[in-house]
């Protein structure tokens, strides 16, 4: 059950992470008379074609499916992030919110009526099979994925742990299909890393906005300072599919000492929101870099927005995402529910990134190593899924001024050419109230002797490009 009507949801199961605001009941908007009477007439028309398919269709038909069917249609005819959530997929979203679930670990979208892997999260099944952006999953235990959306593909890949799922994976320059058998497993949702790489350079990891991001990310920042006082950091947000705003924002409030981080201005009144930076005494002033990619999307964005905005620090890395807008989940009867945009959201100097994403202040492209093609391609420039590319995406208000920002940010550097699922909403500014924390949450994580390095320079050009970006900020 929901703890409270207008609570927050991270939905992550979906090609671009999102917030979600829950509301007892529906918002509105002013409808003419003559717009009303259209709708009539359209209703009409559809029930007059449910009616002759209920009498001559070949096989007698589901009524409930095929309105199901028709509701789904009809959302996904308007955006990409807009559905219908049936009691079961509505159940799931709110076990999503308890910190892990039991699948292979991948985000996925549909594109020309093909599935098509978005990301593959870190460690998971999926990442330890090498499945790889943009792959395209034919198959999904012999049964074909044509026309299934994404949310019955979930279905199919989630399951019990120890269980195996077996997909039919076709890649470009393959001349036929792969089988890829894959042991589900618990996928916890762990959000922060970090390390030490050089005294007193910090590097944190955000691979998603959870219920303790900010916790997380003050404690490594806490034991990293009990180490040596911290003079410059670096903030890892590449594949970050978003997560939830509040956590978005008060992480963003940890680097800022005042100012407007977001805000969402939708249709209707309720949906026009701000969100501002505390006063943090002049703490975690040191000089910041924040790395970015194709797959940095939705609340990623909105840190990375108000970084630059403020210039506060330095944006290093490919175009982002361009994840701009909010959905909101409306409970409907009988335990279905609704998730529709309700609003977009823009930067602190009042840009919408909706389908054009953020320019880095220094653009550089991921240069696959020997290394990084043994894996899953982890940043790689292959990734080139965005949001503008998705079917119906909603439009930019401000693309003639974003298309003319864009030409002379990419003036400074060369222009470059990774991607995946979120969004933005809250209300009444409650960003500072706490979330129920999952039990499944794990501790944050420090880089130390018994762990594998979180980073590698070696083969990492951006994160060796962000390092050298910081030096220079501190004039070494």
């Amino acid at each position: 059950m929901l703890q409270s009507s207008r609570s927050l949801f991270h939905f992550k199961i979906l090609p671009l992470v999102f917030l979600c605001l829950c509301l007892p009941a529906p918002l509105h908007a002013e409808i003419s008379q003559a717009e009303r009477q259209s709708t009539y007439q359209q209703l009409e028309t559809f029930a007059n074609v449910l009616s002759i398919l209920q009498e001559n269709y070949v096989d007698e038909i589901n009524a409930k499916r095929v309105m199901e069917g028709a509701i789904s249609g009809m959302l996904f005819s308007l955006d990409p992030h807009s559905s219908y959530l049936n009691p079961e997929d509505f159940k799931d979203l709110q076990e999503n919110t308890e910190g892990s679930f039991s699948g292979i670990g991948i985000e996925v979208t549909v594109e020309d009526s093909i599935l098509i892997v978005v990301s593959a999260i870190e460690a998971t099944p999926a990442d330890q099979a090498g499945l790889k952006a943009k792959d395209k999953i034919i198959k999904i235990d012999g049964e074909s994925t044509q026309n299934m959306n994404p949310m019955e593909a979930i279905k199919k890949l989630r399951g019990a742990k120890g269980s195996k799922v077996i997909l039919a994976i076709h890649r470009q320059g393959w001349e036929g299909l792969k089988e890829f058998t894959l042991i589900r497993d618990t996928i916890p949702l762990h959000s922060v890393k970090g390390t030490l790489i050089q005294p007193g350079l910090a590097y944190i990891r955000i691979a998603n906005f959870q219920s303790q991001t900010t916790k997380d990310v003050k404690a490594i920042l806490q034991k990293m300072q009990h180490q040596q006082p911290i003079t410059g950091l670096i903030l890892d947000l590449r594949d970050n599919p978003g997560g939830l705003l509040d956590q978005a924002v008060s992480v963003t409030d940890i680097f800022l000492d005042s100012g407007l981080v977001v805000s969402t201005k939708g249709r209707v009144a309720e949906q026009n929101m701000s969100f501002q930076a505390h006063s943090n005494e002049g703490k975690n002033l040191f000089p910041l870099v924040v790395i970015v990619n194709e797959g940095s999307a939705s609340a990623a964005e909105i840190v990375t927005g108000a970084i630059q905005d403020h210039k506060r620090g330095i944006v290093v890395g490919a175009k982002t995402f361009g994840k701009g807008s909010v959905q909101t989940i409306l409970p409907l009867p009988e335990g279905a529910g609704l998730r529709m945009t309700t609003a977009r959201y823009y930067t602190p100097s009042g840009r919408s990134i909706q389908a054009t994403g953020i320019t880095p202040d220094e653009i550089v492209p991921f240069v696959e190593t020997k290394e990084t093609a043994k894996t899953n391609g982890t940043h790689s420039s292959n990734r080139a899924l965005k949001e503008a590319d998705l079917r119906n995406h909603i439009p930019n208000p401000n693309q003639n001024q974003e298309k003319g920002t864009e030409k002379t940010t990419t003036e400074k550097k060369e222009a470059t050419p990774v991607p995946i699922i979120d969004n933005a909403t809250d209300e009444n500014k409650q960003t500072d109230q706490p979330q129920k924390s999952p039990d499944s949450t794990s501790p944050p994580q420090t880089e130390n002797s018994s762990e594998p390095s979180i980073i590698d320079l070696e083969n990492d050009n951006q994160l060796h490009a962000a390092l050298n970006a910081l030096k220079k900020m501190q004039g070494l």
